[in-house]
């Protein structure tokens, strides 16, 4: 063997490392078996080791799974996701320690152009770009002042029904919870009305709730501010693949963590029973 070998180790993708992890070691296993242990298709997981990410509908599917996979091997979940944006092209490299400080260096690729620009020059543009088509602006700022005055003046008052209707509505229709976090998108929302459990992603989280007879319900990667409605009828328990990074709400009020982050909690009775200490469950009064 030559002692003046120049060859450098080549860096793994995301893909080998997961590859390498689940095949090496005392845990080696087959992919369909931490299929069934996550709820995520086995061409998920094969799509992630191969690298091949447009078999995956959204980018956010790609990320929530890749955390989850490295959760389940046992890999640093935050490493792998950062390595998996920088290898999407979601966050550009910065290998020049000069430039770690700079803007410019260290941003999704694309907008050094909007970084770089100033907010003198934007400011300019827009105001050139209202002088030259003032009267556009004239014409549409009158329209707006007439339909304002005349939907104020003309409309017919509606006091009492409105005042009625909105009254009922808060006193039959469930009030949703003042969640931590601004909601993104709401799941389950045919259990809306009735739900008295309400889980929020505060994190990503691989979220599963299945019914009494283990069928599953409901099952999906829920990012930071969306929510599911548990039904109400039955009995219903959830693994978590993320427990601290969900919250979940009983009757409006918010219930102690079932786990920490990044860590998989199974077998979590949805009932306000179960969720809730004794003493600080609420209830619900009935409108006569």
């Amino acid at each position: 063997m030559s002692e003046n070998n120049t060859d450098m180790p080549v860096e793994m993708t995301v893909g080998e490392i997961l590859r390498n992890a689940r095949t090496t070691g005392r845990r080696k296993r087959e992919i369909a078996t931490v299929s069934k242990q996550l709820c995520i298709r086995e061409e998920f997981l094969q799509a992630l080791e191969d690298g091949n990410y447009s078999v995956i509908p959204e980018t956010v599917y790609i990320l929530g799974f890749a955390r989850n996979y490295a959760m389940e091997l046992g890999l640093d979940p935050d490493e792998i996701v950062n390595k998996l944006k920088r290898e999407m092209g979601l966050i550009a490299d910065c290998d020049d320690e000069d430039e770690k400080d700079s803007v410019a260096a260290c941003t999704v690729p694309g907008n050094d152009v909007v970084e770089k620009r100033s907010k003198k020059d934007i400011l300019s543009y827009v105001y050139k770009f209202i002088r030259k088509n003032w009267l556009w602006f004239t014409v549409g700022i009158v329209a707006l002042i007439a339909f304002v005055v005349s939907f104020v003046l003309f409309v017919p008052s509606v006091e009492n029904g409105v005042d009625n209707k909105v009254e009922v509505v808060q006193l039959v229709g469930k009030s949703e919870p003042e969640y931590s976090i601004t909601v993104r998108e709401r799941f389950g929302t045919e259990n809306s009305e009735a739900a008295s459990v309400i889980l929020q992603a505060n994190q990503e989280s691989w979220v599963k709730v299945e019914d009494g007879r283990g069928n599953t319900v409901f099952s999906r990667v829920l990012v930071p501010g969306d929510i599911y409605y548990v039904p109400s009828e039955g009995q219903y328990k959830a693994t978590f693949g993320n427990a601290g990074g969900i919250d979940i709400w009983v009757n409006g009020v918010l219930a102690p963590k079932q786990g920490d982050n990044h860590v998989r909690k199974s077998g979590i009775v949805l009932s306000a029973e179960a969720l809730m200490p004794k003493e600080t469950v609420a209830t619900e009064t009935t409108v006569e």
